[in-house]
């Protein structure tokens, strides 16, 4: 259970400690920061309430042990994140514990998270010391009006700092301290997307995670404290946002800032300054089906992609845009499949299980009360009670309805009709048309987009007209495999994540440029 066993000494009381300087601490506030259950609408968990004296100690710390890191081995930096990952699945379900009675995800996608997020460190240990050993020679007269007389040495890490060979003094070098900050709906699996790449090139890191979740990030950093990695390098402060929110993205120890969630996102990337960014802020992901399409692979994957999770993914199914002539019929075949959905608490493995908050639910329920003052055509009865809300078809959406732009976050999923290719890109890209009733102009951007047509050619032209980050063929939006690249556009996100680009964003080049007295043509 939480809070017991290994991780017995993360917990005083009844409030979980926050992590520093490789400890356990109280925070000198003497406040706590209470963590609703979505299914009892009671506190399930207390965190420390840190206060900015505390974060500018853990910055302090975190550029101090940054520095040795940087010199350790990349054999040495992979081996502890082995450690880590193995330790991380081994205690899985105390973790998949804290993620039911947090964020109400289902008990058993909840275990599924903590062993991907131990497949996806392990992976980031791998593939640090492939890419992170690389190299470039440049020779000056490989551009016209260069002799041979200069020779360029980029190399990006030294994997043996104990080696006898000449290492050249050109790296791919870490940025420092990186801020991470996942959002509710995946608080470990996103923490590590963004701790995993950190550590293996070279950086501390500072872990801020979501109120909703916090407790299962905890214990995910306490498999961390167990694999043994220098104190200080890791830390994870908890508490108001109103109180650190804005003083650890603005704080001047931090080097890099790696968030995902939602609009906050904006607000961050405007007073960050020349930090560099990685942010990844969800959209009104767009399904497109075509006359052609398979309507029984579309309906089972835009089940899937709109209502998993209760719908509260980045990567749902937001909007179904599908041709007039087969519109009734895709219509159908997702309404029996929704009928078969099961709903209730997580800890019976429910498809759809309470929203992560009330006021998310309110906000829910907002957006469905003005599709029906504007004649949706409601495929089941809207039901609430409390956090849960049966989940909902709504057919014959209009651009009028806030509905058709904005991001609901939960289990309901609007349908709206197309007559042609042209106008469902003109959705999914949202046009002038669609902002004069959009609330937001983030709502109306995309992270991922689907299409659905046998036809390969339609498929790749839409797929290139789409505004989006990435565009599934056949298949609902998902994030993974973790190595993938995973980016939006305009306000979806900054940057690109996935292992790989990860670990490139959280580096920069340094070189060194050797000066001859004569060209010479004996190398290159």
């Amino acid at each position: 259970m939480a809070g017991n066993g290994v991780f017995a000494e993360i917990i005083d009381g009844d409030v979980f400690k926050y992590y520093c300087e490789g400890e356990w601490k109280k925070s000198a506030s003497g406040k706590s920061v209470a963590i609703i259950n979505p299914t009892t609408r009671k506190t399930q968990y207390k965190v420390q309430a840190c206060t900015q004296e505390e974060v500018n100690k853990v910055m302090e710390i975190a550029k101090a042990a940054q520095k040795s890191w940087a010199k350790t081995p990349l054999w040495k930096r992979a081996e502890l994140l082995h450690k880590a990952a193995a330790i991380l699945k081994e205690h899985k379900a105390p973790i998949a514990e804290c993620l039911v009675k947090e964020i109400a995800k289902p008990a058993k996608d909840a275990v599924t998270e903590v062993v991907r997020s131990g497949d996806l460190i392990s992976y980031t240990a791998e593939e640090g010391v492939r890419i992170l050993g690389e190299g470039k020679f440049l020779v000056s007269d490989s551009f016209p009006g260069n002799e041979r007389t200069k020779y360029c040495l980029t190399s990006k890490q030294n994997t043996d700092r104990n080696s006898h060979f000449i290492h050249v003094p050109g790296v791919q070098i870490p940025l420092g301290v990186i801020l991470a900050i996942p959002p509710f709906n995946y608080p470990v699996n996103l923490a590590v997307s963004k701790i995993g790449p950190a550590l293996i090139a070279g950086n501390s890191l500072v872990l801020k995670p979501p109120t909703q979740g916090a407790v299962a990030a905890l214990h995910m950093v306490h498999c961390f404290h167990l694999a043994g990695f220098p104190k200080g390098l890791i830390s994870c402060v908890t508490g108001k946002g109103s109180e650190i929110g804005d003083f650890l993205t603005m704080h001047p120890g931090v080097n890099c800032i790696s968030f995902t969630g939602g609009d906050t996102g904006v607000a961050i990337s405007k007073k960050a300054g020349m930090v560099p960014l990685q942010m990844e802020l969800g959209g009104k992901d767009a399904c497109i089906v075509l006359e052609d399409a398979d309507l029984d692979l579309a309906a089972g994957n835009i089940v899937k992609g709109g209502f998993s999770y209760s719908g509260q993914r980045c990567t749902a199914v937001k909007v179904v845009l599908v041709m007039e002539s087969v519109a009734d019929t895709l219509v159908e075949k997702i309404k029996a499949k929704v009928a078969k959905l099961t709903v209730g608490p997580p800890e019976d493995n429910c498809d759809i299980t309470p929203v992560v908050s009330e006021s998310s639910a309110n906000f829910i329920e907002g957006l469905v009360m003005d599709a029906k003052q504007k004649d949706a055509t409601f495929c089941q009865p809207y039901k609430r009670e409390g956090n849960l809300i049966w989940p909902l078809l709504l057919d014959n959406v209009r651009p009028d309805m806030r509905i058709a732009w904005e991001e609901p976050f939960g289990p309901v999923l609007p349908v709206i009709h197309i007559n042609s290719v042209e106008e469902g890109i003109h959705h999914c890209n949202a046009s002038n048309f669609g902002l004069q009733y959009a609330l937001r102009l983030i709502n109306s951007t995309q992270l991922q987009g689907c299409v659905f047509t046998k036809d390969i050619n339609k498929a790749i032209l839409i797929s290139d007209a789409m505004e989006t980050g990435t565009v599934q063929i056949n298949s609902a939006p998902a994030r993974g495999p973790d190595h993938f690249p995973f980016q939006g556009l305009k306000d979806s996100g900054i940057g690109s994540q996935g292992i790989t680009n990860s670990i490139n964003m959280m580096t920069k080049v340094k070189t060194t440029v050797i000066n001859l007295p004569t060209p010479t043509y004996t190398m290159g």
